[in-house]
Order: C-alpha cells, then structure tokens, then sequence
C-alpha cells in the first residue's frame, strides 16, 4: 500500500505544480487585461462623444453658421475656406490648392514637407524629406511621408513626374498640371 499513497503524493505535487503555473499565467494575463480594458473604455467614450458632437450639428446650424462668417464685400478673407459652403462631415486636412492659396491651409507637418520641396534644388524622394522634417529614418516614417507626398499631388499642391520624385506644382493658368486632380 506504501507505493499507493507514493503515487497519489506524486500526483499531487505535479497538480500543485500545474496550479501554480496557471496561477502564475492568471496574475500576467490579468495585468495585460486592465490597459486593454482602459484602452478599450477610451475608444468607447471618443466614439460617443463624436456621435454627439456630430449629432448636435444639424444642417440649420451648419448653415446659420456658415452664413454668419460669410464676409462682406469689404472684407478681406482669412481663411482659404472662409465663406464656403459645406457641412462637415469628416475633416479634410489637406485641401484641393485654388488661385491665391497659401501653404498657411495645410497642417504643420504638410506645410514642413512643402518647404523642404521648394528648398530642395530637384525632385525629393520621401526618405530624404524624413530626415530633414525632423524625424528618425524608419520604414515607418518614410512611408507616412510618402502618403503625405502622394496626398499633396493628389491635391495639387505638389508634382510627381517620375515615380517617387517630388517637386513643386507647376501650375499653368492656375490650374495643377497633375492629371489626378
């Protein structure tokens, strides 16, 4: 009978052992748990708040507030998008170049690409753009670069004769020279 209880400790033992270790693996995955959880509560209350702020904003207000800010005949515009009529559904960062439209429209990072296309004294590839808008040389980077590069021609704001080669829109009776736009 000595051997029984032998094999019933040793059971046991590696159930107590197994025990430990799914504890040990409960207490690791409950850390990761409550910053998914916090993330998960943040995008919730972002989305409602959006919902409610998108809600609030029915056309009559859009309108009335559109037409309050739309200037008088000697008034001079501040705003390339001053006295447009829209209703906002989403945000537009990057805005289709017009006549008489300053790089003063477009985000920092957008207006920091621009000036470096304009100092550059050829075409620019979006790896050596990084760099000099102040960051690192990643794949990352460069890519979310290239996408702001693409989103400016697309715009008018920039050409793309060569693949992957940037430079300054030339522009012909104010109108892109871009196909795409």
């Amino acid at each position: 009978m000595g051997s029984l209880f032998e094999e019933l400790e040793a059971r046991e033992a590696a159930a107590r052992v197994r025990v430990e270790e799914l504890e040990a693996e409960v207490a690791e995955l409950s850390g990761k748990l409550e910053p998914a959880r916090e993330s998960l509560e943040r995008l919730r209350i972002a989305r409602e708040t959006i919902a409610e702020v998108l809600a609030e904003m029915t056309p009559e207000k859009s309108a009335v507030a559109v037409e309050s800010a739309r200037p008088s005949a000697g008034d001079s515009v501040g705003s390339a998008y001053a006295g447009a009529e829209r209703q906002v559904i989403g945000v537009l960062t990057v805005p289709n170049w017009q006549p008489g439209m300053g790089t003063e429209v477009l985000p920092q990072v957008y207006r920091d690409i621009m000036e470096v296309v304009a100092d550059a004294p050829g075409p620019v590839r979006a790896k050596q753009i990084v760099p000099r808008i102040g960051l690192p040389a990643e794949t990352g980077k460069i890519e979310g670069t290239r996408s702001k590069l693409k989103r400016l021609v697309e715009r008018g704001w920039l050409d793309e004769d060569v693949p992957g080669l940037f430079t300054p829109a030339r522009r012909r009776g104010g109108v892109s020279p871009n196909p795409r736009w």
